[in-house]
């Protein structure tokens, strides 16, 4: 497994999408781009977006960097978010929403430099405590029109605004259940490549390694979230995270990356890995 880093700060067979009767859907630089201000990106601006290394991220580059997802509804914000406007060669416009590391954790991540996110255009990801569905929508952003995102959320308060954002994005299947609970769901929920889980409970190396059972391919991949204080309050935050590397790896959920996330409050990380990955082979 991939050491622990700490953040350097700054910049930036279910019904499924399917059944819910939904559509189905390399970039280029783009200069010139019309910009509205959210880390250090003024209105008005010019700009350059580029690709990320992680397919379907994009970064908006300025005096200060910034994390942006191309917008899968072009004209709806989610959360009241900065967007960033680019015209094409042909002169069609592409929309691109700020993501805001301070925000996601995922975001969080990828500005640090996690290796691997595993989250691509095209695949189908169980996200577990989706909350409101702030970085659920980015992840929507990422998969595209060919991907889903399963978005599992407990509380009926922060489930009404899910459920409003899913509204517009037909890749988004909101489930409001109890995580602890994957029964409850699964004539919803196919098959996935990738589970998400920022649940925040004690339990969540079961809750994820349940869900995995249910849900997650075999060489399929995981990101889970750690609160260390959430988790034991009396032990230091690297004693938390070990001990999650290791009751994962008892469920054969393989921690392969842990980074520590400083742009958070308080000690969080995320972990990275693979479930039920082939052993290696003995020269």
């Amino acid at each position: 497994m991939r050491t622990p880093q700490r953040g350097r700060g700054g910049g930036g067979g279910g019904t499924g999408c399917g059944g819910r009767g939904r559509g189905r859907g390399g970039t280029k630089k783009a200069k010139g781009l019309e910009s509205e201000s959210e880390g250090g990106i003024k209105g008005g601006s010019k700009v350059l977006v580029a690709p990320h290394r992680h397919a379907g991220v994009f970064i908006a580059k300025s005096k200060r960097d910034a994390l942006a997802t191309k917008n899968l509804v072009p004209g709806e914000l989610v959360y009241n978010e900065k967007r960033i406007f680019a015209q094409k060669e042909d002169r069609s416009t592409v929309e691109y929403r700020i993501w805001n590391h301070h925000r996601s954790k995922l975001a969080a991540a990828i500005n640090i430099g996690v290796d691997n996110i595993w989250i691509k255009p095209g695949l189908k990801v169980l996200y577990l405590g989706a909350s409101s569905g702030y970085t659920v929508s980015h992840v929507s952003d990422i998969v595209g029109p060919e991907g889903c995102v399963y978005a599992v959320e407990h509380s009926h308060i922060c489930g009404k605004d899910l459920m409003n954002m899913a509204e517009k994005r037909e890749n988004v299947v909101p489930i409001i259940e109890d995580a602890r609970h994957p029964a409850k769901y699964r004539m919803l929920v196919g098959m996935v490549d990738i589970i998400f889980s920022d649940v925040n409970q004690p339990d969540q190396a079961t809750i994820m390694a349940l869900n995995a059972s249910y849900f997650l391919k075999s060489g399929g991949h995981f990101m889970t979230s750690i609160n260390a204080k959430g988790i034991d309050s009396t032990s230091s935050a690297e004693t938390v995270y070990q001990k999650e590397v290791e009751k994962l790896q008892m469920e054969d959920l393989r921690a392969t990356e842990l980074l520590v996330l400083d742009t958070w409050e308080g000690d969080h990380a995320c972990i990275f890995g693979g479930y039920r990955l082939p052993r290696k082979q003995k020269s």
